[in-house]
C-alpha cells in the first residue's frame, strides 16, 4: 500500500488554507495517505491592482498550475470561480465536491439589510459583476447607493465597515462559511437580485492528467450534481468569451419534485458596471446527463444573450 505523503498546492490566504485543509482531510480519508499543504503565492495575491486591471483570468491559478506541471505538488485546490474556462491538456479537474452556498452576502454597519441601507450608502466590492447587478437593482428600485471598488482579504474588507469608511461590503457566503465567520453576515442577497459568479461556492481539485491512480482516488470526492451545474455555468462564461473578472453572473439550479430532481434551470446575466444596461436570460430543461450536454446548455443560453447584445456590455473579453 502506498502511504507516501501527498502534496496539496494551495494559495496562502486564510480562506484558501481553510478550504484546502478541508479537502486535505477528505483526500486523506479516501486514500489512506497523509496530505501536507504546500503554500504558493500567486500574482493575484501580491498585486494590489483591481482584478479588472490585472486581467482577472488566471491570476490566482497560474502559479498553482505551474507547480503541478513541474511536479512540485501532487494536486491543487482552487476556488472554481477563479479557474479559467480553458483547461490545459496536461491537467484534469479530478473532482468538484458538493457546493457551498453560492449566494453573495453583505456585511453592513448596524446589522443593516441591503434594502435598509441609508440614502447615499457606500458599498464596497472588487467585482464588476456585483457592481453591475447592485447598481441595476438600485436604479430599478429607487435606491440611492454608491458601489466602491476595493481589494483585500476578508479582514481588510470587513474592516472598511468596522472603521466607518464604508456602510457595507459584499462577500461570498461560501468563503465566510468556510472560515467560520458566517455569523457576521447581515443580509443574504437573493440570486434574483445578484446572480453569483459562475462556479461560485464550488471548489476544483486539479491534478496531472497522467496520474491515473490519483485521478481515480480524487474522483471519489466528486459531486455529480455540482459538476453538471458548474459545467453549464462555465460553458456560458466561455461562450461569452468573458474572463473571470467580467461582469457576468450565472447559476444553474436543480429543480426538484419532492426528492426527485426533475430539471435544471440556467440563468445568466451581463451588465455594464453602472447598471444602466443589462441582458438577463434563463433556460430550463432536463438535467444534462453528460459533460457535453451541460456544455451545450451553457452555449445555447450564451448565444441567446449575445443575440440580445451581451457582447457590448463586457469590459473584458478573454481570448
Amino acid at each position: 500500500m502506498n502511504d507516501k505523503t501527498l502534496r496539496l498546492g494551495t494559495r496562502r490566504s486564510r480562506l484558501a488554507l481553510a478550504q484546502s485543509g478541508q479537502v486535505a482531510e477528505a483526500v486523506s480519508r479516501v486514500t489512506g495517505r497523509p496530505v501536507e499543504l504546500v503554500e504558493i503565492t500567486t500574482y493575484g495575491d501580491v498585486s494590489r491592482e483591481q482584478l479588472a486591471q490585472i486581467g482577472g483570468t488566471g491570476v490566482f491559478v497560474t502559479a498553482l498550475r505551474d507547480a503541478l506541471l513541474k511536479g512540485e505538488v501532487d494536486f491543487a485546490v482552487h476556488s472554481l470561480k477563479d479557474l479559467p474556462t480553458t483547461q490545459p491538456d496536461e491537467l484534469v479537474v479530478a473532482a468538484v465536491p458538493a457546493r457551498e452556498d453560492p449566494r453573495d452576502v453583505i456585511v453592513a454597519r448596524d446589522a443593516l439589510k441591503f434594502t435598509d441601507l441609508p440614502s447615499g450608502a457606500r458599498i464596497g466590492t472588487g467585482s464588476p459583476r456585483r457592481m453591475a447587478q447592485l447598481n441595476a437593482y438600485a436604479r430599478s428600485h429607487g435606491l440611492d447607493i454608491a458601489t466602491v471598488p476595493i481589494r483585500g482579504n476578508v479582514d481588510t474588507r470587513i474592516g472598511y465597515v468596522r472603521s466607518g469608511e464604508l456602510d457595507a461590503v459584499v462577500l461570498a457566503a461560501a468563503g465566510l462559511n468556510r472560515i467560520g465567520r458566517g455569523d457576521e453576515v447581515t443580509d443574504f442577497l437573493s440570486v434574483d437580485t445578484v446572480l453569483p459568479a459562475p462556479g461560485q461556492g464550488a471548489l476544483a481539485i486539479e491534478c496531472a492528467a497522467g496520474n491515473a491512480d490519483l485521478v481515480a482516488a480524487l474522483a471519489e470526492l466528486d459531486d455529480p450534481f455540482t459538476r453538471v451545474a458548474v459545467t453549464a455555468e462555465r460553458s456560458l462564461l466561455a461562450a461569452l468569451e468573458a474572463g473571470c473578472s467580467a461582469p457576468v453572473g450565472a447559476l444553474a439550479d436543480l429543480l426538484a419534485d419532492g426528492q426527485i430532481v426533475k430539471e435544471m434551470r440556467l440563468r445568466g446575466v451581463v451588465g455594464t458596471t453602472d447598471g444602466t444596461r443589462m441582458v438577463q436570460l434563463s433556460t430550463t430543461g432536463p438535467v444534462p446527463e453528460t459533460h457535453d450536454g451541460a456544455m451545450a446548455l451553457g452555449r445555447e443560453l450564451a448565444a441567446e444573450m449575445l443575440a440580445q447584445g451581451a457582447a457590448g456590455l463586457m469590459g473584458e473579453r478573454a481570448h
